[in-house]
């Protein structure tokens, strides 16, 4: 496994026995496939175990874990599971799995997004970086748009450029997965209703995100929509297992040139007040994402944009990092 799926700070987190038995277990929940098998993996110090067979050493539920299932019945079967696939992180962190770690695999995306929300300018760096003039905070609420959950791919897929755009754009961004659904949520039980956290790149066509054929200037839709334009993991971190999601350190290199390198703490909106809102006005349902923003640092803002050929890490500590390069369609 590269050393490009760590922890935080470019280094693995590693617990000693003692600690492991008083403190959470850091653990992520993944999908990957290897000899034509696609599985569940739990990913701990940086290296990923086969979910059912460390599961069945470790007294977990017999059954085959699919991420995908597991995410869309999360609220209702998650307290079991999440406990069974804790409990095997714990034998890993302490030795006693008994479980060999996987080698030769490739990651696929965590699990498939029902819908994606993102929401845009929700930095004030890089919205000054994008010439975007905001109202006063106590005078606005969060601008959100969608994503196609089709644009999904996961670390090591090629982004595809199409033909017709030419100033293709990089986006680091904290991607929140609902796994309780519900309507009008209060901002002070938000995070009861998040199964967790995972990295999206919000790649962007720039030229095409403008429109002169309709009097409206925007079309985020278009430009962030195309297939490949949304690499998404590495895995899934239960929320459990992120202490502090909104002071999360997150980067985007280009070439191994860094980009981007901000912190959650700068959202306008911050998570809550992001899953209030979207529940204002629609059922938030388990596994919809919310891409929470991007800080400064960006192409467009730069006056620079991606060409074939380039390789993009987008990282957040606590979470990992993904990689793309750019290929021409």
């Amino acid at each position: 496994m590269s050393s490009l799926y760590t922890n935080s700070n470019d280094s693995k987190v590693s617990l000693t026995i003692e600690q492991a038995r008083t403190q959470v277990i850091w653990y992520a929940i993944a999908t990957y496939e290897r000899d034509g098998r696609t599985a569940a993996g739990i990913v701990v110090d940086g290296a990923l175990y086969d979910a059912e067979a460390l599961l069945a050493r470790t007294g977990g539920a017999n059954v085959p874990l699919d991420v995908d299932t597991l995410v869309a019945h999360w609220d209702a079967t998650s307290a079991a599971t999440l406990a069974d696939l804790e409990r095997a992180a714990r034998a890993v962190a302490e030795g006693t799995a008994g479980v060999a770690p996987q080698a030769g695999y490739r990651l696929q995306v965590p699990f498939t997004p029902r819908r994606i929300f993102a929401a845009a300018s929700n930095y004030y760096e890089h919205a000054r970086e994008m010439g975007t003039e905001l109202a006063p905070r106590e005078e606005s609420t969060p601008y959100m748009f969608m994503k196609a959950e089709t644009s999904v791919v996961p670390t090591l897929a090629d982004v595809v450029m199409p033909a017709e755009a030419q100033r293709v754009d990089w986006e680091v961004e904290l991607a929140v997965v609902i796994g309780r659904g519900g309507r009008h949520i209060a901002v002070a039980d938000a995070f009861e209703h998040v199964a967790g956290y995972t990295v999206l790149n919000d790649v962007s066509a720039r030229d095409l995100n403008r429109r002169t054929d309709y009097p409206f200037k925007h079309d985020w839709f278009r430009g962030k929509s195309f297939d490949t334009f949304g690499p998404f993991g590495p895995w899934l971190v239960p929320r459990a297992c992120i202490a502090e999601p909104q002071n999360l350190r997150m980067r985007l290199a280009v070439n191994g040139e860094t980009m981007q390198d901000g912190s959650t703490s700068e959202m306008i909106f911050s998570i809550a007040e992001q899953i209030h809102y979207l529940s204002s006005i629609l059922t938030l349902q388990p596994g919809d994402v919310i891409a929470t923003g991007t800080p400064t640092g960006v192409g467009m803002g730069r006056g620079i944009f991606l060409k074939p050929g380039d390789v993009m890490v987008a990282s957040i500590d606590g979470i990992g990092a993904i990689e793309n390069a750019l290929v021409r369609a």
